[in-house]
């Protein structure tokens, strides 16, 4: 009679949990510069939805361009100057993405209308949730930093 074994010998499923762990080894750097890209991606795509926003709540109010990223926000009731409803509230609340963004108008005039401002995009944990940090204003022009001193009017514009 032959003795019949079933089921895996221990060296068969440690042959297979080494395989797993090699191609999980590989797989994973992929995987969180994919979402890096991908958090990236989305902060340049926020910059541009603010610029536009901007610009809209300006020719639609008169007043210049918005005094913070909330008046750009709302999502109730009619818009008014202080909800415009331009962009959601996840954005309005200043971070999305794994970034956050800081938007910051300049003084008015003295007709009390605000005729420039800045927005910078920087990532929640450098390394993880992105590399790159972004800086966009009035022009438009959306700039890169990734030596981790923070983007401004000087960074290099994205293409």
């Amino acid at each position: 009679m032959r003795n019949h074994q079933k089921g895996f010998s221990l060296i068969e499923l440690l042959i297979v949990v080494a395989i797993i762990l090699i191609i999980a080894s590989i797989a994973i750097p992929n995987l969180l510069r994919a979402k890096i890209a991908a958090n990236e991606a989305s902060a340049v795509g926020s910059l541009r939805t603010l610029n536009t926003s901007a610009i809209m709540y300006s020719t639609t109010y008169g007043t210049g361009f918005p005094g913070s990223l909330s008046s750009m926000g709302g999502t109730t009731g009619t818009a008014t100057s202080t909800s415009a409803q331009l962009i959601d509230s996840v954005l309005a609340h200043g971070t999305k993405s794994g970034y956050t963004f800081v938007y910051t108008a300049a003084a008015a005039d003295s007709a009390g209308s605000i005729d420039s401002y800045t927005i910078t995009a920087t990532p929640i944990s450098a390394g993880t949730t992105g590399q790159r940090m972004f800086f966009t204003d009035q022009s438009g022009v959306i700039r890169a930093n990734s030596t981790g001193s923070g983007a401004s009017a000087n960074s290099t514009p994205i293409g």
